[in-house]
């Protein structure tokens, strides 16, 4: 049972997938995400680091059993650059026949982190602390493994770290690469007793590390912040980067688009009808009191704008709007006597509409839907809703 399907899902395969199943998904999604393609360099860096894990057998076990936690506890998380992988893979050329990318200094993979913050933290600001695991230079080695010298290059695999496996199937040969076992794919060998002892020959320790992540005002779900060169370290690599990804919590009162902020209220019949006060608690320290002036009559499901009270821009902290939908709220029941004031006050009835003689009137009682009547008629309503609305652009609020 696979503890964690985000990898898989991010390569659009599934758990029970075969290597060859798993390059073919892989080839297909980065081919669509690649920068050159114009695709999302942070979606195409997440789907490669997948493509790492779940095509190396004993990180693919980790991951299966303990999802990233495990990666993260067993010094997996670490990996070479996705456009390395990638090239692997395409032979290193361009897609148009160019050169592929300048050459530059290789680096570790960057980490991916995500972050779920609240629309209150959006709409004032926040600093969060997050605290990582990383791979450091072991100081103690200066990341060689072991004493000066006690490192030499797998003879085996002639430093590779891989072995080219020939097998026979049938009239064909099947060409195998696979991790060196006799270096276990690191391309060196140290003898056990010249092994650092801080290390164990791994050349890095892992290390916390606490970082500051400045959410600012306006800040979008999606979102990312970078820290540069926060990453894991190796020798003779430059570390990567460490990439905060914003979440943005869902809201029990309030919705977001854009810069607008979306919400509903419920007043009482007497304030929709002559005038009076209702508040709506806001993101920060503040309640709006809005006035509904008397004589103004607001109708059920009326959309009021609120100029200037909606979420600030991330650039210049400009706010946009509130929209307000209001629900008008009509009481259970009347005393009788007040209903000659009603009367008084209200335009009158409108009178029954008028039918042929040959059109019999009868008197009908309507009594209260139980649940099983409201299902009914509401599914019916969202039938006919659904049908309607084929086609039809949708609607939404901007600023005016």
């Amino acid at each position: 049972m696979v503890k964690e399907t985000k990898y898989y899902d991010l390569l659009e395969a599934s758990p029970d997938a075969s290597d060859a199943d798993l390059k073919k998904a892989y080839r297909k999604k980065a081919l669509r995400l690649h920068p050159d393609k114009g695709g999302d360099p942070e979606l195409f860096k997440e789907v490669t680091h997948a493509y790492e894990v779940l095509s190396d057998p004993q990180k693919r076990s980790v991951y299966d059993a303990r999802g990233e936690a495990g990666l993260s506890e067993s010094g997996g998380m670490g990996g070479m650059d996705p456009q390395d992988l990638f090239s692997q893979l395409f032979g290193g050329g361009g897609f148009f026949g160019g050169g592929g990318r300048p050459q530059g200094p290789r680096k570790t993979k960057d980490l991916v982190h995500r972050v779920t913050v609240s629309l209150e933290d959006l709409y004032k600001g926040k600093v969060s602390k997050l605290a990582l695991t990383r791979n450091v230079i072991c100081v103690k080695c200066s990341g060689r493994g072991g004493k000066e010298g006690a490192v030499r290059s797998c003879d085996r695999c002639n430093g590779r770290g891989i072995r080219i496996m020939m097998r026979q199937m049938g009239p064909m040969i099947q060409q195998i690469q696979q991790a060196c076992d006799e270096c276990q794919g690191t391309g060196e060998i140290i003898n056990n007793k010249d092994r650092c002892g801080t290390c164990k020959g791994k050349k890095v320790i892992s290390e916390k590390k606490m970082l500051e992540v400045h959410i600012d005002k306006g800040m979008k779900g999606g979102q990312t912040i970078t820290f540069r060169g926060e990453s894991d370290q190796a020798p003779d690599v430059t570390p990567g980067d460490v990439i905060i990804v914003i979440e943005e919590k869902p809201h029990d009162r309030f919705k977001r688009q854009d810069t607008n902020l979306l919400t509903k209220v419920e007043i009482d019949l007497l304030t929709a009808l002559a005038g009076g006060n209702f508040a709506i608690k806001h993101l920060d320290d503040r309640a709006l009191i809005v006035k509904v002036h008397p004589g103004e009559v607001l109708q059920h499901n009326a959309l009021k704008v609120i100029p200037g009270e909606g979420m600030p821009s991330q650039r210049h902290h400009e706010p946009g709007d509130m929209f307000v939908r209001v629900g008008v709220k009509f009481p259970e029941s009347l005393p009788l006597e007040s209903i000659p004031l009603l009367e008084a006050a209200l335009p009158p009835r409108k009178p029954l509409d008028k039918f042929p003689k040959n059109v019999m009137l009868e008197e009908a009682e309507a009594v209260d839907a139980d649940a099983r009547q409201h299902e009914m008629a509401d599914a019916g309503e969202t039938m006919d809703e659904d049908e309607e609305g084929e086609g039809e652009p949708r609607v939404q609020c901007a600023n005016q």
